[in-house]
């Protein structure tokens, strides 16, 4: 797809000002670091690398400043966020919008509730009592257990379990382990997404919750009863265990695990493999086994 600058991307929010060839056409994406002589091609650089700029001789490039020498055959995008307005740019111009099917061999419970426009992949198993709503992607194999409840624009991949039993038992008189009984559900709010490989387990009680705009990455579990706020990032392999309450804004990261029961407050940063074991304050930076507070 070809674009004429000026008259496109200046529509996007957080363009500045364009320096260069304001008519020059763009048919495709690269990364800065594989740039080559190719004047048709458009990719973006941030503050940290931008000394990189003056090594470059072709193409368009987004970027939060312009250098002192500029090559003529350069054209210059200046904005202020060159990752989220390149993000953007992909979003209006390049993203094809994906067909809407429901595939034949999808098991779809006849009382399930579906919303319009939400597209449902191969071998989906969909069961009783659950509500999707309008606009929902759900991929292939991908199992939506009893009594979920999901918002509007809600992506999940391949290969999850929404709703399952979680992992609770207790001893009966002769050391026997007997499973407590899950009767609970998951509630997933609006524009929640959910990458692949993951399991949200229901609530032994009451809901397993993920509120609106929260997103959770591949490989992560999130335990019976969990709490997740808004505009939360759960990233891979975290483990998030029962009863955990997570505030809005908060960030945690990769091959980290909370402990049950613990409070994560808003706008937090759980660190890279941290293990928390006890509640964490809003605004605070936790890293380490056991956690502990960087943010002094």
């Amino acid at each position: 797809m070809k674009i004429l600058l000026v008259e496109q991307l200046k529509q996007i929010e957080g363009f500045r000002s364009v320096i260069g060839n304001s008519e020059q056409s763009i048919d495709k994406v690269i990364a800065f670091d594989t740039a080559n002589n190719d004047d048709h091609a458009l990719m973006w650089i941030n503050h940290k690398n931008i000394s990189k700029l003056a090594h470059l001789k072709n193409g368009v490039v987004i970027a939060p400043g312009i250098p002192e020498k500029i090559a003529s055959s350069v054209t210059y995008i200046h904005v202020d966020s060159p990752r989220l307005f390149f993000t953007k740019v992909l979003h209006s111009f390049f993203i094809k919008e994906e067909e809407i099917t429901v595939a034949d061999s999808a098991q779809i419970a006849p009382d399930a509730i579906i919303g319009s426009r939400t597209s449902i992949g191969e071998n989906v198993v969909i069961e009783s009592s659950t509500i999707i709503g309008d606009n929902c992607r759900i991929g292939h194999n991908t199992v939506i257990k009893k009594g979920t409840i999901i918002g509007t624009g809600v992506i999940i991949g391949c290969n999850n379990t929404i709703g399952g039993v979680g992992f609770g038992y207790e001893k009966d008189e002769d050391g026997t382990y007997i499973q407590v009984p899950h009767i609970g559900n998951v509630v997933i709010e609006d524009k929640v997404e959910i990458g692949n490989n993951t399991c949200i387990d229901r609530a032994v009680l009451g809901s397993t919750y993920l509120a609106n705009n929260s997103k959770i990455d591949n490989l992560v579990h999130i335990a019976h009863g969990v709490q997740i706020g808004k505009n939360s990032l759960i990233i891979a392999n975290a483990m998030i265990a029962g009863s955990v309450i997570i505030g809005d804004n908060v960030w945690v990261a990769p091959s980290s695990s909370v402990l049950n029961k613990c409070i994560i407050g808003d706008n937090s940063t759980v660190g890279m493999a941290a293990v928390v074991l006890k509640n964490v304050e809003d605004g605070d930076v936790v890293v380490g086994m056991p956690a502990k507070s960087i943010r002094k």
